[in-house]
């Protein structure tokens, strides 16, 4: 693991920086600083606070502007955006979201223009093709779609796409896995003559397995709700970059639609990032033991994990960009939709709801919940089929997953 700038590892920055104990009255954790306006110690320094929160002047290295008003940031955000950059390999700043989607939402608005385009793997999560479809098509906004892991398309989508403002990768895809490898898509990204940005939505492995800012990428998208969160008791969203000018475009719009998470998640999600690789170790090492035993059985078509790719490609990216594999994994029953119900049907410990990165194992069909928006089309070329289900493994003894996955496959059979 490398070191942080300051000499520590991330895991002792993600305690130690960001956060000065003689302004919370010596508290020895961050206190929830409830306030919607804040006071400044003179006109001038109102006056430079703004110049620079509008962008008129930029600051010096180092310099964060005087807070203002909670929409644009308050003290909670600024301690939790300096506390998990350490997190993230390769970043520097971070902006804090009060959702996944407002993260991403906002990221593809500090870019998107009209007239421009957009190349984006599929699948993605329902979400973001919605707001890709719905919402920038209209705008005059062309999306150029891309299977996920097809490495060439991926190039030939970028080379031949005119005015592109943004590539944007989800790998590991949800739900079907798929990896794309995102340093040889920033590579050619870096060779267009548009240089246009580089986006990975990273919440499947991220922070702790997969470095996307290492490997090229301009942007780092999370649902904090899911694995930095860890509870499934809360929603926000984060960007991280390297780059000063990404971070002040994407905190500008921010600014303009007013989602950045309120003090109150701030704190909790603070108080999460601490245990965030260990939570992420455990989930991974139960989905490996879980999706390997279930591998090969008669009632599936397929267990789809990084660790059982057979696919030469895949293996190769998933060595080459992640450090373990995860605590996703899907399964594809023989029987379809109606074999896929029975088996959620029947689940005692594994719970049937959307959502993943908790502590609690989660258990979904896909096609008719969280990608129910995509058209037949889309879900025939993305391989999210009716017999599909995605797992999101939790923190419990794997012993006892796999008896509940296997109790629930026996009415299956």
């Amino acid at each position: 693991m490398a070191e942080h700038k300051a000499g520590v590892h991330p895991r002792t920055a993600v305690l130690t920086r960001g956060f000065d104990p003689s302004l919370s009255v010596g508290a020895a954790r961050p206190a929830v600083f409830r306030s919607s306006t804040f006071v400044f110690e003179s006109p001038e320094a109102a006056e430079h606070a703004f110049a620079i929160t509008t962008g008129k002047i930029q600051p010096e290295h180092g310099e964060r502007a005087d807070l203002i008003y909670s929409r644009f940031s308050h003290p909670n955000a600024e301690i939790l955006e300096d506390q998990i950059v350490p997190l993230e390999a390769g970043a520097h700043y971070a902006a804090v979201f009060n959702s996944g989607m407002a993260a991403i939402m906002t990221a593809f608005f500090a870019y998107a223009r009209a007239g421009s385009s957009i190349v984006y793997t599929t699948p993605l999560y329902g979400g973001t093709t919605g707001l890709i479809h719905k919402f920038l098509a209209p705008l005059g906004v062309t999306g150029i779609p891309v299977p996920s892991g097809d490495s060439a398309a991926i190039d030939a989508a970028i080379r031949g796409a005119k005015n592109l403002c943004m590539v944007y990768l989800e790998t590991p895809a949800n739900p079907t896995l798929i990896m794309t490898d995102i340093e040889r898509a920033a590579t050619i990204a870096a060779a267009h003559p548009d240089k246009p940005v580089v986006m990975v939505d990273n919440t499947f492995l991220g922070p702790s397995f997969q470095h996307p800012l290492t490997l090229g990428a301009h942007i780092s998208l999370y649902s904090a709700t899911k694995y930095l969160a860890g509870y499934s008791d809360m929603l926000g969203g984060v960007a991280l970059t390297h780059s000063p000018e990404a971070i002040r475009k994407i905190r500008s719009v921010r600014g303009m639609f007013g989602n950045i998470l309120q003090p109150d998640e701030c704190w909790i999600l603070d108080g999460r990032l601490p245990t965030v690789s260990l939570r992420m170790n455990r989930q991974s090492k139960n989905a490996q033991r879980i999706a390997e035993a279930l591998h090969s059985h008669r009632l599936l078509e397929q267990v789809i994990y990084p660790t059982l790719f057979a696919d030469p490609e895949q293996k190769r990216i998933f060595e080459k960009q992640c450090e373990y594999p995860g605590g996703m994994f899907s399964i594809v029953f023989r029987g379809g939709k109606d074999a896929a119900f029975e088996f959620l049907r029947h689940l005692k410990i594994a719970r049937n709801a959307v959502s993943l990165g908790g502590v609690e194992t989660l258990v979904c069909h896909p096609k008719s919940t969280t990608h129910s928006g995509m058209t037949p089309q889309e879900l025939a070329e993305s391989g999210v089929t009716d017999g599909l289900v995605r797992i999101s493994t939790g923190i419990e003894d794997w012993r006892d997953l796999l008896a509940d996955f296997e109790q629930a496959l026996a009415f299956v059979g």
